[in-house]
C-alpha cells in the first residue's frame, strides 16, 4: 500500500514539470542509464581480459606440461645412438641410463645400452638389456637385429642366423641380410654367402664397396660367384 502511494505521489510530482523540464530529465536519465550500461560492459570486458591473462599464466607456469610424445627421451636416444656409432660406448651407456632413469619402459634405451655393453666386452649384461627391450616390445626390429649382431660378435653363429631371421620376419632390413652373408662367408659357404649378399646389394649397390673390404668374406672372396657380385 505504501509503495502504491509513493508511486502515485511521484506521478503527480512529475506531472507538475513543464514539457521542457521533462525532456531534460528524460535525457539525463537516458545518459545515466547508458553510462551504467557502458560501465557494466567495460567491467565485464576487463574481467574477461583478467581471466584470460590468468589462464595464460597458469598454462605457462603450470608444472603439468602437455604430453609431447616423449620428445626428451627421443632426443637423448638419438644422442645415445650417435655416441654408439662413434664407438663411444661408455658415453652411449651413460646416456641410455639417463633415459631409463626417466622412463623405465623406454625400450629403445635398453637396446642401445645392450649393444654398447656387448661391444664393451660385457656380453652378459648386454644381452640382458637387449632382452629387456624385447620384453617390453617384442616386435622392435632393431633389438632383434642387435641380438643377432651380439651373437655374431661372440661367434655364436647359429644363434645369430636364427635372430637375423627373426628380424627379417618383421622388417626387410638390409644389414640382417648382410649379417647372414658374412656368417656364411666365414664358414666358406659360397652359395649362401652370395645368396644373401645379392639381396643386400640389390637393396643398395653401395654394399659392393663394403663387401670388397670385409674380412668375413676372405674364405669365399676368390670364388667367381662372389667376384661377379661385387665387381
Amino acid at each position: 500500500m505504501a509503495f502504491k502511494n509513493r508511486k502515485r505521489m511521484g506521478s503527480r510530482l512529475f506531472g507538475k514539470f513543464s514539457l521542457k523540464t521533462k525532456v531534460i530529465i528524460f535525457c539525463v536519465l537516458c545518459i545515466f542509464s547508458i553510462a551504467l550500461i557502458g560501465k557494466d560492459i567495460y567491467m565485464n570486458k576487463k574481467n574477461e581480459n583478467v581471466i584470460q591473462k590468468s589462464n595464460n599464466n597458469v598454462e605457462k607456469n603450470s608444472v603439468i606440461k602437455p604430453a609431447d610424445g616423449k620428445k626428451d627421451e627421443e632426443k637423448k636416444y638419438d644422442e645415445a645412438q650417435k655416441l654408439f656409432s662413434n664407438k663411444k660406448y661408455s658415453d652411449a651407456i651413460a646416456k641410455a641410463d639417463e633415459i631409463i632413469n626417466e622412463d623405465k619402459e623406454f625400450y629403445k634405451a635398453y637396446n642401445i645400452k645392450g649393444i654398447a655393453l656387448c661391444y664393451s666386452n660385457n656380453y652378459e649384461e648386454g644381452m640382458k638389456n637387449i632382452d629387456k627391450a624385447l620384453e617390453i616390445n617384442p616386435n622392435f626390429g632393431y633389438a632383434r637385429f642387435n641380438k643377432a649382431l651380439a651373437y655374431e660378435l661372440y661367434a655364436k653363429y647359429d644363434d645369430a642366423l636364427n635372430w637375423y631371421d627373426k628380424d627379417l620376419e618383421i622388417e626387410n632390413y638390409i644389414w640382417s641380410y648382410y649379417g647372414k652373408a658374412s656368417i656364411y662367408g666365414r664358414r666358406g659357404d659360397v652359395e649362401n654367402t652370395v645368396k644373401f649378399l645379392k639381396i643386400a646389394v640389390n637393396m643398395s649397390p653401395d654394399i659392393k664397396s663394403i663387401a670388397r673390404e670385409e674380412k668375413d668374406f676372405d674364405p669365399v672372396k676368390d670364388s667367381s660367384q662372389f667376384q661377379d657380385l661385387i665387381k
